[in-house]
């Protein structure tokens, strides 16, 4: 457990090293928040290098060194399945699917890349590990981590790039029971709730590769007696509530900005829903 008795998660995703629009400082930031925070897990969820060269994934593994966390998952994203650079990821940072397993929640992570293509897949042939996975797990909070999104994202133009068997896999995920999937890609942070079942997206948390007014950003996920709040963090300002949901009851409030909304002039305030300003919200 990490501070205050909390189950906490923090999930930062395409960091892209290699990019000419990779901003170091913009990283060293979150590293040093995210290790302030004592997480429980870190997840960064693919898209560590720009084009999946060694000299970039030895620099991604160096700054993943630097997160003071036992539990710390990786996947690889499509930037990562360049130029056979799937071969780097396996001899940086091990298995392309993993699982860590808490005593509240269990976490399954697969591998959606295609060597050399922006497409995901995920594939049938995973689909047994995953099922096996969840199904183990029993009345755990149960979260899913991919890096290509299930759902398109609104604000990221027309959309090419959705895993090819996504309902499949969403047909799985709601039959095993999944709470939480978390996803990245787009570089666009927004959250959708498809029955009982929560997808957040991850925007970019260290490039200025950024579509309409959307801003480097990672998550935290704070879980707490089946309740589960899902937090927008960005980096050198204040943290945003998001989603907020009890995993056993299905009672939720979800909080979001569009992509197009107005650049805030100062920090982002608070964690409460008129903190969110003018953005689309909704409840139930």
């Amino acid at each position: 457990m990490s501070r205050e008795g909390r189950l906490t998660i923090c999930q930062i995703s395409d960091i892209h090293c290699g990019s000419p629009y990779f901003i170091p400082d913009l990283l060293e930031r979150s590293i040093l928040e995210i290790n302030d925070i004592e997480p429980t897990a870190v997840v960064i969820s693919g898209d560590l290098t720009d084009a999946g060269y060694r000299q970039d994934f030895e620099t991604s593994a160096e700054y993943v060194s630097r997160f003071h966390c036992e539990n710390v998952m990786v996947i690889p994203g499509n930037h990562d399945s360049r130029n056979v650079g799937y071969i780097h990821f396996e001899r940086l940072f091990g298995e392309r699917f993993s699982v860590i397993d808490f005593d509240e929640a269990i976490m399954v992570g697969v591998d959606s890349s295609e060597p050399d293509l922006n497409d995901g897949r995920i594939g049938r042939e995973h689909y047994d590990f995953i099922r096996q996975a969840f199904t183990d797990a029993g009345e755990k909070l149960k979260i899913f981590v991919v890096h290509h999104h299930l759902m398109p994202i609104p604000g990221t133009g027309r959309e090419r790039n959705i895993i090819f068997d996504a309902g499949d896999v969403l047909e799985l995920l709601a039959e095993v029971g999944v709470d939480l999937v978390l996803s990245g890609h787009k570089h666009v942070p927004y959250s959708w709730k498809l029955e009982n079942m929560f997808l957040v997206n991850a925007g970019t948390a260290s490039t200025t590769r950024l579509r309409g007014n959307t801003r480097p950003c990672y998550n935290i996920i704070e879980i707490e007696d089946e309740r589960v709040r899902v937090y927008r963090k960005y980096p050198f300002k204040e943290r945003e509530l998001t989603v907020d949901f009890n995993a056993a009851t299905s009672e939720y409030s979800r909080y979001e900005e569009k992509v197009d909304s107005d650049l805030p002039d100062g920090p982002v305030s608070g964690s409460t829903p008129a903190a969110t300003g003018t953005g689309d919200s909704e409840e139930s």
